[in-house]
């Protein structure tokens, strides 16, 4: 059995919103539920009856009720939910309109602000009356290309307050790939800044707004937000206008929410586009909402007094999952910037200053901590801190470890999985049971997940391909331009018929009940034909404290296949053949001989998409000759270019 790391106590189970919805169950259901396992079990053998429970216990705001839940249980993609009912999006996460905190931003080290609940019903109201002014409504397209700032939300809300459908990019994407994204979808009205800041610098995003606008003819309007300056020329962006000036001055306005029916538009968003361009998933108002309220409030226990911040951009999933907490009435902390400035304590002085009491991160960033041997519970009050989220990409036993050993001991660490694809998590933690070292707690609640080797059997205690053998509001309603359905059924169905292949190399334990995650299963690897996840490999090699970071890959190699390690090393080393031997020792002792690479090369930086998942598919391209189409979908490009200098070197 893995390492226990944590037991909520008692006391901290029985105030739980996860307790609270079991005694709902129970009472509603005359059920005798006590623990997760029989919760879940429930949830997934009565799907009907479980999403009927949280529509009433999440309190979800509709002008009219539905009729059924589902029609066909069995019927996968193409069920539909919740017919008859009449909702809004944004009336959902606008329910608290008081002086309570409602957003803090900040800014790197340049810009903070604060904006009450009050004060944010107030300024989508004006906004939302600004949009209908020049024609917006619920067939149209509104994106946006901007940071994590207050006016994104706001733009988001007013948006789909009217009932258009919202996509986003962050400004931090070239502008080739932004317009990979947005010219698909062809958007109305575009929201974007004058700049950012990173890493205490700013930077002009203008010109790439303008090159973006002119490829797009469908962008009539083009609304900047000021960050850097104060309203700067825009002369040179068609159909611009700043944002103060669009934004209606009337006062004590209402927000009139269109009423949808719950499979109306509410997001698009974008696939990595690592190989190709970008997928759009249209995904639903209803099953986007009542899915991550779900999440946010029975799995991540999110209450009013909560203070939650998330390291994400607008190109990240996890921008959306984090606004619909709205709805929770907690306060959110919007951080634009390079989480490490002015030095890799940065967030925790936020963390610290702010009271957080549920911080969200990728694994790469906990790596990063480790790799700088960082101790934040040492030189910063984390009192106030609860709950870590964790997501991105696997993380190894050895990061949930430093988490309780450096940043605190009495933590929930709530690892979860799951895709942009669903807009959620296929698996997440849960506030009334253990966590264990290099395992999500469990399934989440009514996804039927489960584990199946290359046959298609299901298997536990061994590794095998993630899927969900039933539907979930939160899938998503179809692609964009797929009138047929083709693209989508090809995504998800093809492997397995009638079952969602999510595309992650995972194992269940029948001890715990818990998952290990070991990479997405497009890059496994098959030395002589034997299957091995990557972060197998990564979570031996990144112990070492002489590597900051890694990447593997399966190179095609005298009709086999042989394994290239590819290492960004810590500060202060070199790869020298003492390193190497470390490396391939720590491998076969600690894996088995089979997961010891062939080559071990030496690399300035490991490529990552925009949401922080490593991407061995554009080396693999690169090694093999073929073309990486799309490398504006990486948040750092240029590193690919080192990997076209080592060719000759892996040609032996």
């Amino acid at each position: 059995m893995a390492k226990l790391l944590w037991k909520p106590s008692e006391e901290r189970k029985k105030k739980s919103n996860m307790t609270k919805f079991i005694d709902y169950v129970n009472k509603r259901y005359t059920k005798k539920i006590s623990t997760y396992d029989e919760l879940y079990s429930w949830s997934v053998n009565d799907i009907p009856d479980f999403w009927a429970a949280v529509w009433d216990f999440v309190k979800i705001k509709a002008s009219k009720n539905y009729d059924t839940v589902i029609d066909d249980l069995n019927k996968m993609p193409g069920a539909k939910w919740f017919n008859g009912a009449r909702l809004n999006f944004a009336e959902n996460l606008l329910r608290y309109r008081d002086n309570h905190t409602a957003f803090i931003f900040r800014g790197e080290t340049q810009k903070s602000a604060k904006m009450s609940y009050g004060e944010l019903y107030d300024t989508v109201a004006r906004l939302s009356k600004s949009l209908r002014q020049i024609g917006v409504s619920q067939k149209d397209r509104v994106a946006a290309y901007m940071p994590n700032m207050m006016e994104t939300a706001i733009a988001m809300l007013a948006s789909t307050s009217i009932g258009a459908t919202w996509a986003s990019c962050a400004t931090d994407i070239g502008p080739e790939a932004a317009v990979d994204r947005l010219g698909q979808i062809e958007p109305k009205v575009l929201f974007t800044v004058d700049g950012y800041f990173y890493k205490g610098k700013a930077f002009n995003s203008l010109p790439n707004a303008a090159e973006i606008v002119k490829k797009i003819p469908s962008i009539e309007k083009v609304v900047v937000a000021s960050y850097i300056g104060q309203k700067q020329d825009i002369s040179f962006v068609p159909n611009s206008v700043h944002w103060v000036d669009f934004l209606s001055q009337e006062k004590g306005l209402d927000i009139k929410f269109e009423q949808l029916p719950f499979d109306h538009p509410v997001y698009i968003m974008f696939s990595s586009g690592t190989t190709g361009k970008p997928k759009c998933m249209v995904q639903g108002v209803g099953g986007i909402l009542i899915n991550q309220l779900k999440e946010l409030i029975i799995h991540t226990d999110l209450k009013r007094e909560d203070v939650h911040f998330f390291i994400t951009t607008c190109s990240w999933m996890m921008w959306n999952w984090m606004l619909s907490s709205l709805a929770t009435g907690n306060t959110l902390v919007l951080y634009d910037g390079n989480p490490s400035y002015p030095d890799v304590g940065a967030t925790w002085k936020l963390i610290q200053d702010e009271q957080v009491t549920m911080f969200g991160c990728s694994a790469s960033y906990i790596n990063f901590l480790r790799g700088e041997k960082f101790k934040p519970g040492k030189d910063y009050d984390l009192s106030s801190l609860q709950q870590i989220w964790q997501t991105g990409s696997a993380l190894s036993a050895d990061g949930f470890e430093y988490v309780y050993q450096e940043v605190k001991k009495d933590l929930w660490f709530n690892s979860s999985s799951g895709g942009t694809d669903i807009n959620g998590c296929f698996c997440t933690g849960n506030p009334i049971s253990p966590v264990y070292a290099g395992e999500l707690q469990g399934p989440a609640l009514a996804m039927k997940i489960n584990t199946y080797d290359e046959n298609g059997k299901p298997v536990v205690d061994r590794e095998g391909e993630l899927v969900c053998e039933a539907p979930a509001p939160c899938m998503p309603l179809y692609f964009w331009n797929d009138p047929d359905g083709k693209k989508y059924r090809e995504a998800y169905f093809e492997v397995y018929p009638g079952v969602w292949r999510h595309g992650d190399y995972v194992m269940r334990h029948s001890d715990t009940g818990g998952y290990t995650f070991f990479g997405r299963s497009d890059s496994v690897l098959k030395p002589s034909g034997v299957r091995i996840g990557t972060a197998e490999i990564y979570n031996q090699v990144e112990k070492l404290e002489e590597v900051a970071d890694s990447l593997a890959i399966g190179q095609n190699w005298e009709g086999d296949q042989r394994i290239i390690l590819f290492v960004k090393l810590a500060e202060g080393h070199s790869l020298t053949e003492d390193l190497k031997n470390k490396i391939r020792k720590t491998l076969r002792e600690n894996a088995s001989p089979r997961h010891m690479p062939a080559k071990i090369l030496q690399v300035p930086d490991i490529p990552y998409t925009l949401n922080m998942k490593k991407v061995e598919s554009a080396v693999t391209n690169i090694i093999h000759g073929r073309p990486v189409l799309n490398r504006d979908a990486l948040g750092n490009p240029q590193c690919l270019d080192y990997y076209e200098k080592l060719l000759e070197e892996l040609k032996t």
